[in-house]
């Protein structure tokens, strides 16, 4: 049978399925042009608030449910859109996502938790027949992220990551133009999340408030005991529920990079990282200050620099450049000839995105039943975390070094050693890190087969274990042959 007919029997195939045996798991709903979609947003105290009032604005799209285990924060959100919602008011408020899965009139879930519950949440609603849209990270660790990448494939459903700048088309075309060669061969794709943070101080364990189901709120996390600096926000500055600003605002960043190299490129197979958390003295586990590099199949590369301590003349760089084996490299949307230090802004078209923005570019793939429409599909969503998981844990297994220059551990990396010297210059002289007593976190470089998805080589024993988060009881990630 030929390819294009075989897709069109499938895909008809699929349809009467679906129509069959609507609203039992492992289906999907089939939506048509001017049906009402009904979507779920799970975590409404950060991120969460910017879901519901982008799906308010996309016609014919009601929010069925608002989820979250803070009994306050939900009580606060229903009141909010009540006021903010045309005619009768239907939404549900509920703090376990399960009482959505259990409902068939749901089409989508809208998960902005914390990011240890991501990818538990987008499998569980792909078992469902819920199509899902996920803040970014997608997953908390290398596994979980494969699993909802085989759940995804199972049963069918639109996954569409948080990424927004997959939606817009101006990075887009300037992605094409980067493959296309328009600049020459890309050599380095350098992403940049370098924001302002303050410390957390510390927090003592105690009791959670009884506003919050602790218990829910921690889900998969192997934690056990509550503290202030959970909830709500600088969870994501501990290992058992973050992922530092690496795979943070950094997750952006590192998508784009990522992009840009030639088309194929899945994961890197070798990767370093290194830094530090200067300054803060506090609870916090991850590092505020960072440089990683990660190498690919084809000899490109991918550098990330996170630097959150703020300083007097602290320049904001949350961006990304390119550079060129030629010498040129393009940055602040200005394109750098080989020895020139003068750029030429870029006129760059528009390039190919499922138009809507991200919000209504879900919506019409969730319409149409095709996932491939999802600016930000569940792979790229994949193979960009991976990345910085991999970074990170490169970084989780270093050890200590004098802080200087020569810390870190690049071989004959040159390009790596320059950009990481750039780096250093600024801690050094606008931080004011002194060398004598201060002292970097240099992690090893990490071999990685990216068939297998598993490290090889030296430090693959220890490195494997940094793959799967030990998860709760009642909360466990199943495996691919169980999705």
């Amino acid at each position: 049978m030929p390819t294009t007919n075989r897709r069109q029997f499938l895909k008809q195939s699929a349809l009467g399925a679906s129509l069959v045996i609507c609203g039992t798991r492992a289906t999907h709903a089939v939506l048509g042009a001017n049906d009402r979609m009904r979507i779920a947003v799970v975590g409404l105290h950060g991120r969460g608030k910017s879901h519901v009032s982008g799906w308010l604005k996309q016609p014919g799209v009601e929010i069925a449910y608002l989820v979250d285990p803070d009994a306050d924060v939900l009580a606060e959100k229903m009141e909010d859109l009540k006021g903010r919602v045309e005619g009768k008011f239907t939404c549900k408020g509920v703090s376990d996502i399960r009482t959505v899965l259990d409902d068939p009139n749901v089409d989508a879930v809208s998960i902005a938790t914390p990011n240890h519950w991501h990818s538990l949440m987008t499998i569980w609603a792909a078992q469902a027949g819920k199509h899902v849209y996920v803040e970014k990270p997608m997953s908390h660790d290398v596994n979980e992220g494969r699993i909802a990448v085989a759940a995804q494939e199972k049963y069918g459903v639109v996954i569409q990551h948080g990424t927004q700048r997959r939606s817009e088309p101006k990075f887009a075309g300037l992605t094409e133009m980067i493959q296309a060669g328009k600049f020459g061969r890309l050599k380095i794709s350098y992403g940049y999340c370098c924001k302002p943070r303050d410390t957390i101080g510390f927090e003592s364990t105690a009791a959670a408030p009884k506003n919050l189901d602790w218990d829910l709120w921690r889900g998969p996390a192997n934690l056990k005991d509550y503290h202030a600096n959970f909830v709500h926000y600088d969870w994501h500055w501990f290992w058992a529920t973050g992922n530092g600003d690496m795979n943070n605002q950094g997750t952006h960043q590192l998508d784009v990079a990522r992009w840009a190299l030639d088309p194929g490129q899945t994961h890197p197979t070798r990767v370093m990282g290194m830094g530090g958390r200067f300054k803060w003295n506090d609870q916090g586990e991850t590092p505020n200050t960072m440089f990683a590099a990660a190498e690919y199949p084809n000899g490109q590369q991918v550098f990330f620099n996170v630097r959150n301590v703020n300083y007097e003349g602290y320049e904001r760089e949350v961006m990304n450049e390119y550079y060129f084996e030629d010498g040129g490299y393009i940055s602040r949307e200005k394109y750098f000839a080989p020895g020139s230090k003068v750029g030429e802004p870029i006129d760059v078209p528009d390039g190919k995105v499922t138009p809507g923005g991200n919000w209504g570019a879900f919506v019409a793939a969730c319409r149409a039943g095709k996932p491939e429409m999802a600016n930000g599909n569940v792979l790229d969503a994949h193979y960009g975390c991976v990345m910085g998981h991999l970074m990170n844990n490169s970084y989780r297994l270093g050890s200590k070094v004098p802080f200087n220059k020569k810390a870190g551990r690049f071989g004959d990396n040159t390009d790596a050693y320059e950009h990481f010297s750039k780096l250093h210059g600024i801690m050094k002289k606008g931080v004011g890190l002194p060398e004598d007593g201060t002292e970097y976190t240099v992690g090893p470089w990490l071999n990685f087969d990216a068939k297998k998805e598993r490290h090889t080589g030296e430090f693959a024993k220890d490195a494997n274990k940094l793959l799967k988060d030990k998860k709760r009881k009642g909360f466990r990630v199943p495996s691919v042959k169980k999705v």
